[in-house]
């Protein structure tokens, strides 16, 4: 059985937290992932800048920050299960973004989830073939749900 860890490290209130899981569910479904789980964590912008600082050397916050266990290979699980890490999003990141792009916060928060999990499963943006590939991923998702540009 797959499973999300989903928890807020902020005090307000986060009304597109069900969606997010949802579009999450409908990722690893996609992937034809089993007995897989990883957490979301929503968190501030001094949160994240600190992990950003500490773990990327890079000292300003970010939208999302990602840390894949399955990188790590003194990481081991009893067979048959993943856990894939953590994705840390910031929500004031987040709002900021989708009034600069001139969309909802559910969809930005469901973009930055997404891009993220797609991350803990080892695809990245560092070559545009590779960034072809992971926003084709990610945007076939997050169509399921109409979640569009």
């Amino acid at each position: 059985m797959n499973q999300i860890g989903i928890f807020k490290e902020v005090d307000e209130e986060v009304s597109h937290l069900p969606l997010v899981s949802k579009v999450l569910k409908r990722a690893m479904k996609m992937e034809q992932l089993k007995n897989t789980s990883f957490n979301l964590i929503i968190v501030d912008d001094d949160y994240i800048h600190t992990l950003n600082k500490n773990y990327r050397n890079i000292d300003r916050p970010t939208d999302v920050i990602t840390f894949a266990l399955e990188d790590d290979t003194a990481c081991v699980l009893p067979k048959g299960k993943r856990v894939l890490g953590d994705i840390y999003i910031s929500l004031d990141t987040a709002k900021r973004q989708a009034e600069e792009y001139h969309h909802g916060l559910d969809r930005e928060l469901c973009f930055l989830a997404v891009h993220g999990f797609y991350h803990l499963l080892g695809y990245d943006h560092m070559t545009k073939e590779e960034e072809k590939v992971m926003l084709k991923k990610q945007e076939e998702v997050l169509e399921q749900y109409g979640i569009t540009r």
